[in-house]
Parts: C-alpha cells; structure tokens; sequence
C-alpha cells in the first residue's frame, strides 16, 4: 500500500516562504504524476499544481502561477512545492496526490492521497 507523507507546514507571515515536501513510500512513485491540492476552511478542495513523472513538465493553478514550484526527486521518492511571496490567501491544508494521467488535477484523477499539512499565512 503506497503512502503518502506530506511534512514542511507552519505559520508563515505575508510576504514569506515555505517549502513543503511529501514523501511516498512504495516502488512505483517515478512511474506516476504528482501534485498538490489544497483546502481552505469552509471551501472545497482545489488543485495547486502538477507535475510529470519525469518532472519535465509542470502544471500550476493561475491563483499560484509564478510564486509556486513543483518539483521532485525520483531517487527519493519525494516531491515539493516551493511556496514564495505567500498570501493570507494561501492560507490552507495542503494534500499532496499521486495522479492517475497527466496533468492530475481534478478529483478523478487522483488515486491517492496524503493526510494534509496545514499552512497559515498572517498578515
């Protein structure tokens, strides 16, 4: 049974950074997309970003375009998502997803799912 562990979360202020990772357990993690889904309270769960197994190709949500990065490290099965100039906005759980196809970003196409990590952006 894959895994995954999303870890990186915390109290940020306006302006700041933070780097969240997720580690999978398992063999097949280079042979599946990755990405990142987050919810905020009251609100439904949303897409972040995406990224290709090879990590060649990335897929980011417009809200998050050009303040986040996906990446990953297939030696170390684990993926991550640079987060810059965060916002209270942002504020949210982030769950990282393993993809079912390419770019994995709506709820038929994950498989599975990590346990969240909470992020909070103050102002």
């Amino acid at each position: 049974q894959v895994q995954l562990v999303e870890s990186g979360g915390g109290l940020v202020q306006a302006g700041g950074s933070l780097r969240l990772s997720c580690a999978a357990s398992g063999r097949t993690f280079s042979s599946y997309a990755m990405g990142w889904f987050r919810q905020a309270p009251g609100k439904e769960r949303e897409f972040v970003a995406a990224i290709s197994w090879s990590g060649g190709s990335t897929y980011y949500a417009d809200s998050v375009k050009g303040r986040f990065t996906i990446s990953r490290d297939n030696a170390k099965n684990t993926v991550y998502l640079q987060m810059n100039s965060l916002k209270p906005e942002d504020t949210a759980v982030y769950y990282c997803s393993r993809g079912l196809g390419y770019p994995p970003k709506t709820y038929d196409r994950v498989d599975i799912w990590g346990q969240g990590t909470q992020v909070t952006v103050s102002s």
